[in-house]
């Protein structure tokens, strides 16, 4: 349909925004603002975003002739200034005899139309559709027809050298200048044998140092200073703290420092899942020797999430393993939710070597360290995009709203900056409690689907999904697909008949049985809570 610019929606008949993933923008509906000029160069930058163009479907002219009055009567009534600085990038797409509907390129525009001009658009809409009752302003879909490459933005195409991701090729994306690139992800490798993904940004020169964590962070420098050294102060190294708080980048730090200081050390950083994944695929190809031997050659082994490493062999591995580097010598550095002395599937003598060397808490971020860590990632912005900046009174606001974690003072500054690089004005107040506004109330959570289920449970257990999904009775296949059931029940809204026909075709009452059976268990079996905590947290953030 034709599209032209227009103007705002009725709030009370339009869901509030939504999230912008990998860093995008978040949105809501935000006080009401007046229509003070903010400038002509704005909006010139903001429709260089979307461009104009027809992207919908077909429209008569009638419609086409009315919108067009429409962005007319708007722009008498809110004034050039406002016009051009909102809605150039507001296009027309149809009238449907109820409703009129526009669109926008990106969230934050949407949420801040519906949010503050919705009356006007409204009004303004029924001047010429004497019919209309609401307004649905959408998004416009990247790549349609009619849609300009920004001004300022260049076209890119990601390199086939990129790490393989779950994402379509969707073509080209539009990225604008002073974007900072995302660096590569790297593993480290031993003999073959290889660790889990290594993040480059996760280095002691972007760790935030403050009360909470400071002790955790010199331990960490002196684990790198001294891995090739004859002796050393304490090993090994044992972190742990809640989620977020920088476990797994002091983890990331020791691993590059120790390499830049020594390219040739053996340095092997691995997650608990990890460890297991590699240690079940040995036993599958009856090489567990070959497995051990891999250790053997390492200078500092690494393990992250240690509270999710069970299964009675694999722990039995894992001991042995921890064992004989440090007999030897060896470095190594353990990350944990838990202190050892909490995690319950620990054997006495590993808890005893655990807690031999450093044991170290990261507490929880105070105020100050909040607001340094905000400052440090404005800062590392500006390096990419010197004209990015926020106001003191922003970075108050996200260190006075967001107290859990680093990684979410970090996401609201990454949601910031998107929103600067497309709109390029000041990031008020206003501004910010838009884009935050659904982190200070908690992000909505993944969705998941049975076939997520199945595809986890086949690879935590070792068991095909075909298996899942047979007639086959035995234990090994059973408990998994009895856990998977119980999980489709926990986390998805399906009915019991559709979750026993996606595990092959089972009748609802075996559905129950299954739930029945794993919630009876769950009352005096610690370790299958932990495994079901571990299955969630993968289903919620898959590897």
């Amino acid at each position: 349909m034709h599209r032209m610019d227009g103007g705002t929606a009725n709030g009370g008949k339009i869901g509030t925004g939504g999230t912008i993933g990998g860093g995008g923008i978040a949105g809501g509906n935000a006080a009401s603002v007046g229509n003070a000029p903010i400038g002509n160069s704005v909006g010139n930058v903001v429709s260089a975003v979307s461009g104009g163009g027809n992207t919908g479907g077909v429209a008569g002219n009638g419609d086409q002739q009315g919108g067009q009055r429409v962005r007319t009567l708007l722009r008498a009534r809110l004034g050039e200034d406002v016009f051009s600085t909102w809605f150039n990038t507001l296009e027309f797409e149809s009238f449907d005899g109820t409703t009129v509907r526009f669109t926008v390129p990106v969230k934050f525009l949407r949420n801040w139309i519906q949010s503050h001009y919705s009356d006007d658009l409204l009004a303004c809409a029924k001047k010429e559709f004497a019919a209309a009752e609401r307004i649905e302003v959408t998004l416009r879909q990247p790549g349609g027809i009619g849609q300009r490459t920004p001004a300022g933005a260049v076209e890119t195409r990601a390199p086939a050298t990129q790490v393989e991701t779950d994402q379509p090729d969707v073509g080209p994306r539009l990225m604008p200048v002073g974007a900072p690139v995302q660096p590569a992800l790297a593993r480290t490798q031993v003999g073959g044998f290889e660790g889990s993904p290594l993040d480059p940004r996760y280095t002691f020169d972007s760790f935030v140092v403050g009360t909470a964590n400071r002790l955790a962070h010199a331990g960490a420098i002196q684990v790198a200073e001294t891995v090739m050294a004859d002796s050393r102060s304490f090993n090994p190294l044992y972190i742990h703290s809640s989620v977020g708080l920088g476990k797994t980048h002091l983890l990331h730090a020791i691993a590059w420092e120790v390499k830049r200081r020594a390219p040739a050390a053996q340095v092997l950083y691995l997650t608990a899942e990890r460890f297991r994944y590699q240690f079940v695929e040995a036993l599958r190809s009856s090489d567990p020797m070959s497995f051990k031997d891999k250790f053997r050659q390492i200078n500092i082994l690494l393990i992250d999430d240690l509270e999710f490493m069970h299964g009675e062999k694999t722990e039995l591995e894992f001991d042995h393993v921890i064992n004989t580097l440090l007999d030897g010598g060896r470095q190594v550095v353990v990350a944990s939710a838990r202190a050892p002395g909490q995690i319950e599937r620990l054997n006495e003598r590993m808890r005893s070597r655990l807690q031999r060397g450093l044991v170290t808490e990261l507490g929880g971020l105070d105020y100050d360290l909040r607001m340094t860590i905000l400052e440090k990632r404005v800062q590392e912005r500006q390096a990419a995009d010197p004209s990015f900046s926020l106001p003191r009174d922003v970075l108050e606001l996200l260190a006075d709203k967001l107290h859990e974690s680093g990684r979410e003072l970090e996401g609201a500054i990454t949601r910031l900056h998107h929103t600067w690089q497309y709109v390029r004005m000041p990031i008020t107040l206003d501004i910010a409690e838009t884009v935050i506004r659904d982190l200070v109330q908690g992000i909505e959570p993944r969705r998941i689907k049975i076939e997520d289920i199945l595809r986890i449970i086949s690879r935590h257990f070792g068991v095909s999904k075909s298996d899942l999904i047979s007639q086959r009775r035995h234990r090994s296949v059973v408990w998994p697909r009895q856990i998977g059931m119980y999980l489709a029940k926990q986390l998805t809204a399906r009915s019991l008949p559709e979750i026993g026909r996606r595990f092959g075709g089972r009748d609802h009452t075996t559905v129950l049985h299954a739930i029945r059976k794993i919630e009876g268990e769950l009352s005096a079996n610690n370790r299958l809570r932990d495994e079901l905590d571990e299955l969630k947290k993968l289903l919620s953030h898959p590897m």
